[in-house]
């Protein structure tokens, strides 16, 4: 544990620079639209985090709410789990559940190169942590140009593409001058114009997190979500881009859990043989280099000892939730792995508190977890409701939709596009 929270201080430490907020829009040069990519519609991808299922009839999102009715909506939208941010916006953009493209947790601990991604460090841009081929790769791959306005891999390189236009992540940029961006990018010459605009909002999962899914704060930002969206759409209107479509996600919901009585974590865990690094609603404890020989023994001991949580060794993991021995593509998911029982959470030592707001755990057991997907624009149908589906068939949608050809195998498949696209 020690070794954990060092290398999550030493991550806050090299990262001081960047809390100078690098605010100005990255453009790589040289780049333009090919003839034929011209010609095809346009697709904005937004994510509202952790914007509960049931938000935006229980709150009165009263734009969202006619915006969706005319085009499509889903019960709710599955998370991969767990029902983080970081595994589940790069699940939404690559169709790879978390454990087939790398990103395992917000925080993690990777054994084969004894080093640690943390979601608010450098790690978080740094290509070599991401696998898969995201939305913004393959469309520039194949000359159609792409923006990103904060996505988790967006500052990555991934096949040696990123976004042609992207922001580096901070939150100095206010709301209207956000918005603007966007028709800016749409205003641009056909060969310069991004095709394909991912956009993320924080609002609601951070005030989720800090007072709860039901309180007056949450509300408030489920209506700022809202007015911003369809600001958004009140500024693409304006625009000479008439082949607009809007896609409206979330990455997980949010649920209120007993922040009163946090359970602690196994004192049975030596952390002299494991390393332990997670968050509240998951913990993976990793064996160290030569410690091997003691992670039966310490299973079977925390098993034995388990209260108010679950106690998986990686290879005995439910094959449903995709995240097993056999998953593990990069080796990265703990050797053992703890999860709360809903509604309690772990005290994890680098925070002083728990929050009464949090998501991680299994969607299939905590309905509360599950997200939102609303779609509309001249690509897609009209009124139409779907059942639930799972968050990694959102990137075959958005590739059919734009015409671009998928390269590579991928967890997701073309069935909900069917249902919902115009032939």
């Amino acid at each position: 544990m020690k070794n954990y929270l060092f290398a999550l201080l030493v991550c806050v430490l090299a990262n001081s620079a960047i809390a100078q907020l690098d605010t100005a829009q990255q453009i790589v040069p040289g780049r333009v639209n090919s003839r034929r990519q011209q010609q095809k519609p346009y697709v904005i991808l937004i994510s509202a985090d952790g914007f509960r299922y049931d938000y935006a009839e229980r709150y009165q999102a009263k734009h969202l709410l006619e915006l969706s009715k005319g085009g499509i909506s889903a019960k709710y939208l599955i998370p991969a789990f767990p029902s983080v941010t970081f595994p589940n916006h790069y699940t939404l953009v690559t169709g790879l559940y978390p454990a087939h493209h790398g990103i395992i947790a917000n925080d993690f601990y990777d054994p084969g190169t004894e080093s640690y991604y943390w979601h608010k460090g450098k790690s978080a841009g740094e290509t070599q942590w991401y696998g898969g081929t995201p939305l913004w790769t393959l469309a520039e791959q194949q000359h159609m140009l792409s923006a990103c306005f904060y996505w988790v891999g967006g500052e990555a390189r991934e096949k040696g593409f990123g976004p042609t236009y992207f922001y580096h992540y901070n939150e100095a940029i206010n709301m209207p001058s956000r918005l603007q961006v966007v028709k800016n990018w749409l205003d641009l010459p056909p060969e310069r114009r991004p095709h394909l605009i991912t956009f993320y909002f924080p609002q609601v999962d951070q005030k989720g997190h800090k007072y709860g899914p039901d309180a007056s704060e949450t509300i408030a930002a489920v209506r700022l979500i809202d007015s911003a969206v369809y600001a958004m759409t009140q500024l693409v209107k304006a625009s000479r881009v008439k082949n607009v479509n809007f896609i409206l996600v979330s990455d997980h919901g949010m649920a209120k859990i007993k922040n009163d009585s946090p359970l602690s974590i196994p004192a049975s865990i030596d952390t002299s043989k494991f390393i332990v690094s997670g968050e509240g609603t998951i913990l993976e404890v990793y064996a160290k280099k030569g410690q091997d020989r003691y992670i039966n023994s310490t299973y079977r001991t925390l098993h034995k000892e388990a209260h108010n949580y679950k106690v998986y060794l990686k290879s005995n993991l439910p094959a449903s939730k995709h995240y097993t021995a056999k998953d593990d593509r990069y080796h990265r998911i703990g050797d053992i792995v703890i999860t709360p029982n809903y509604p309690y959470a772990f005290k994890m030592p680098q925070y002083k508190y728990i929050d009464p707001g949090a998501h991680g755990y299994d969607p299939g057991l905590v309905k509360d977890m599950n997200a939102i997907f609303y779609a509309w624009g001249p690509q897609f149908k009209k009124r139409l409701v779907i059942p639930p589906f799972e968050n990694v068939n959102v990137y075959p949608v958005v590739a059919k939709l734009l015409g671009l050809k998928v390269t590579e195998k991928i967890d997701g498949t073309l069935a909900v596009a069917h249902k919902i696209l115009k032939q």
